[in-house]
């Protein structure tokens, strides 16, 4: 089965190349970005190996439906990006990922914490300077403060684990509470009461209708001043031009995203010698409370492996026609 994979880095090609797979499967990697003016690529291509930022509208299925793409197989668990109803209309089926490494994004999410909290991005910058002093870099101890863990699947729970083991109190807000996490003294509370009691908010909730934008102006309102926002879930999970006005009135005192709404043009790419034509992200960026990392938080060497090695399965278990992991439309 003829298998391109779009938007392919060189750890995608590594991870793939060393997963074990059916040599029937032969791998086309392609650094471009699928979309309407790349598709074309993707002609006599059976299988269509898609990363989050692809477009899987419905024209680009449309067209890799016609040069005979039978198959999506998706390289995330998120899938929110794709047409499903245009893919069961055109007869293509849609498989994922759906765990990795949890311990992956849990594990990213803590980091932007650490960082905000102990200024780290602002300490490396200015003792390369040959400034040692350390006025504004005072930060807080973790333990006893409350943290709200917003989406409680299997990222969520793995987050709130680590962050029990800090001596923190945890709250969360699912629609379907987490044994798991109820097990670690976690109190599931609605939404507004989370934000309002929560020192520290991680959001790690699918994309869904009623997700977009759940961190916005109305909810904002709700929150500690001073409070901190981690974001490693969805960029649309929060409203951005929002998140500038909490931290100019100081209502919000930290924020970390490794997701960004309007991510698609931007990351995984060097644009280092660009001007940024994004005012939105231009201005979020600005702010020395905010750190912006470029959708890293999946990137350690186990969850590459079981990327790999899921997403070949999947291509592998489809052919067989014993199709796992399929996404419906």
């Amino acid at each position: 089965m003829r298998t391109i994979l779009f938007s392919s880095q060189t750890y995608d090609r590594d991870s793939f190349l060393a997963a074990p797979t059916e040599a029937s499967i032969e791998l086309h990697f392609q650094a471009a970005r699928l979309s309407l003016d790349t598709v074309a690529l993707a002609e006599r291509f059976e299988v269509v190996c898609a990363f989050i930022n692809d477009d899987l509208s419905a024209p680009v299925l449309e067209h890799l439906a016609a040069g005979g793409t039978r198959l999506i197989a998706l390289r995330s668990a998120g899938y929110n990006h794709v047409d499903l109803a245009a893919a069961k209309r055109l007869g293509l089926s849609v498989v994922r990922v759906p765990a990795y490494s949890p311990h992956a994004v849990a594990e990213h999410a803590v980091a932007l914490i650490l960082a905000l909290n102990r200024r780290l991005h602002r300490a490396y910058n200015r003792t390369r300077e040959g400034d040692f002093t350390l006025h504004g870099l005072t930060g807080f101890d973790l333990y006893g403060k409350t943290v709200g863990v917003v989406g409680t699947g299997q990222i969520g729970a793995t987050f709130a684990k680590i962050m029990a083991g800090f001596g923190c109190q945890l709250l969360a807000y699912d629609p379907y509470p987490n044994p798991e996490v109820q097990a670690l003294g976690a109190r599931y509370l609605p939404l507004a009461e989370l934000l309002a009691e929560a020192q520290i908010i991680s959001l790690h909730c699918p994309l869904t209708a009623d997700s977009k934008h759940l961190i916005n102006s109305q909810s904002l309102a709700h929150l500690q001043p001073g409070a901190m926002l981690i974001n490693t879930g969805r960029g649309a999970l929060v409203d951005t031009p929002a998140l500038i006005e909490a931290l100019k009135s100081g209502q919000l005192g930290y924020l970390g995203l490794d997701v960004y709404e309007e991510e698609a043009q931007l990351f995984f790419e060097d644009r280092s010698d660009l001007p940024l034509q994004d005012d939105v992200l231009a201005r979020l960026l600005t702010f020395p409370n905010v750190i912006v990392t470029a959708h890293q938080a999946f990137l350690t060497r186990e969850a590459l492996a079981a990327i790999a090695a899921t997403t070949l399965q999947n291509i592998a278990e489809w052919a067989a026609g014993t199709p796992q992991n399929r996404v419906e439309g």
